[in-house]
């Protein structure tokens, strides 16, 4: 089992490495936090639908996780059991975000992760997720409030950080096109990179394989 995890592992780093580097050097994703690498093997698999809770417990399990934890300790995976809709861009109840029992699971919005310790400590004692920094960033930016959004990024000394500015893209490319979060994640990325005196990344089509 340790040495069908290690394996696994190694391909999460490969297949992660690639999404952030666009196909370059893959020992990138060595600096990358577990929750944060979760979250982009998630992403770039199923999106924001529902995926089946197995191959999500394997994935975590690659990423020195479980799926409890991830749902009910760290606020990114949201567990349901009914075949309602889906957590779309706007308009669904505070029910949808409910964790239950079933056997689907959904990574959980970024808009609907809330929590006053988002992005300011790190659960379990573990460092602050690269994920939950994004996330506590598009929410200030969101507010319009540019002046805590300087000092969120001095203060984690994310503006020149280019892993940081790696993720970004990342998921600058995994969001839906004309969606809010797509424009904050943008409008952040250029914003950062002008804080950091170099030019707006490029766009690109980021290609995603599943992990065995």
């Amino acid at each position: 089992s340790e040495f069908l995890r290690e394996v696994r592992r190694m391909v999460v780093d490969f297949v992660v490495g690639r999404t952030l580097t666009d196909g370059g050097d893959a020992e990138t994703v060595s600096g990358l936090d577990d929750v944060t690498t979760y979250y982009l093997l998630h992403r770039g698999d199923f999106g924001l639908d529902e995926a089946p809770v197995g191959a999500c417990i394997l994935y975590a399990i690659s990423c020195n996780l479980s799926d409890r934890d991830l749902s009910d300790r760290l606020d990114i995976l949201v567990r349901s059991n009914k075949t309602g809709p889906d957590d779309g861009e706007a308009g669904d109840s505070e029910a949808d975000d409910s964790v239950g029992s079933g056997n689907k699971v959904r990574l959980k919005r970024w808009d609907r992760r809330t929590a006053k310790w988002l992005g300011h400590e790190g659960q379990g004692g573990r460092p602050i997720p690269l994920i939950d920094r994004v996330h506590r960033l598009m929410h200030l930016w969101r507010a319009g409030n540019e002046i805590r959004v300087n000092d969120y990024l001095d203060g984690g000394g994310l503006t020149r950080d280019a892993l940081f500015a790696q993720l970004l893209q990342a998921l600058i490319e995994l969001a839906p096109a004309a969606s809010e979060e797509r424009s904050v994640l943008e409008s952040l990325s250029n914003h950062i990179a002008v804080l950091g005196g170099r030019s707006a990344p490029r766009q690109t089509d980021l290609q995603f394989r599943s992990v065995p």
